[in-house]
């Protein structure tokens, strides 16, 4: 259940003293950040350096505080409505997992659109905006986007056949991948990642579908032994904070809020690349071995998956224009 929680601080003093100009005030505001993320993930890192420069930018006059491991109560499909509502002033947010408050949220999501970090940058340029007027419209702002690296399955089965795969019950975030998984014949179990785990403890799962850097958040060589490299889908975290506790500040102290969002976020993707080499790498060390899809199972993944494009533009009307025009982009380059 969402608890009713608070951003902190006594800038509202300063606030009703005229102090809307200068970056500092008469007492720093404090805004929490929820994420499900631990400690160790890079996003969690980027979100803590991110703070660290509107601290910096603004004197300490906003003091940014990330909770994370899900240490204010929320889980990961809770976030946007939890900013929108108030209850927290800031998250760390999973993009697709919020098409249930927003169904436009799971198109940089669909199987096999982007294939590429540069794909994911052309595809943004046209359909940024829109994820951005749809955060407005529950009452938040995006402060930046970061994508997760390509996504892989891990597993307890071997095969170099589609068909070999049949009916493995495997974990899958959002609705995405759950209609991707049962296109290819296997069981999706659309779990948060804090079920995960025990999940695969207890023997209900057989698999996820995440990234390298989950699976080495999660430990996953203790449970599953392969590693496909499958690249289906590309998905964005994005940090947003709520309207009216971004209002309450300073028009100067939202200006460092932005501006160094804007500037810092080049480098958060630049650092997506690093972390699935060094990830991959760990998984590799730890047992885990890499499958090599041969390029008849990998034409198969396709071709299953790909009537689900077109079924999520005639479900969400407003995708198809931003994404016929990346493909169209795409189709030049």
């Amino acid at each position: 259940m969402i608890t009713r929680r608070h951003f902190t601080g006594s800038a509202a003093a300063a606030f009703a003293a005229g102090l809307g100009g200068p970056l500092t005030a008469r007492a720093a505001v404090n805004l929490d950040v929820s994420t499900i993320l631990p400690d160790g993930s890079f996003h969690t890192e980027n979100a803590k350096l991110y703070a660290a420069e509107v601290s910096k930018a603004t004197q300490a006059a906003v003091r940014i505080n990330v909770h994370a491991g899900g240490g204010l109560g929320f889980k990961g499909p809770d976030h946007l409505r939890a900013v929108r509502d108030g209850l927290v002033p800031m998250a760390d947010i999973l993009v697709s997992q919020q098409v249930g408050d927003e169904p436009l949220y799971g198109a940089e999501s669909l199987p096999f659109l982007v294939n590429t970090p540069e794909e994911l940058h052309v595809l943004h340029k046209h359909l940024r905006p829109d994820l951005e007027a749809a955060a407005l419209r529950h009452n938040q702002r995006v402060l930046y986007m970061v994508p997760w690296p390509t996504q892989y399955f891990h597993l307890k089965v071997k095969s170099d056949t589609v068909a070999g795969l049949k009916g493995v019950k495997i974990r899958v975030s959002d609705k995405n991948s759950q209609d991707m998984v049962a296109a290819l014949g296997m069981s999706p179990v659309l779990i948060p990642w804090g079920e995960t785990i025990p999940a695969l403890a207890s023997g209900a799962i057989s698999g996820v579908v995440t990234s390298s850097v989950s699976g080495v958040d999660g430990r996953l060589w203790e449970f599953v032994k392969y590693v496909y490299p499958t690249n289906h889908t590309w998905t964005c975290q994005m940090v947003n904070i709520n309207l009216d506790a971004m209002r309450k500040l300073p028009q100067a102290q939202q200006d460092v809020l932005v501006s160094t969002a804007r500037r810092m976020e080049p480098m958060f993707w630049a650092r997506t690349r690093n972390v699935d080499v060094e990830s991959l790498k760990r998984l590799k060390e730890q047992g885990m071995e890499v499958v090599a899809i041969p390029p008849a199972m990998a034409a198969e993944l396709r071709q299953r998956t790909a009537p689900l494009i077109e079924a999520f533009v005639k479900r969400v009307p407003a995708s198809r224009k931003p994404i016929e025009a990346y493909m169209a982009e795409v189709r030049r380059s």
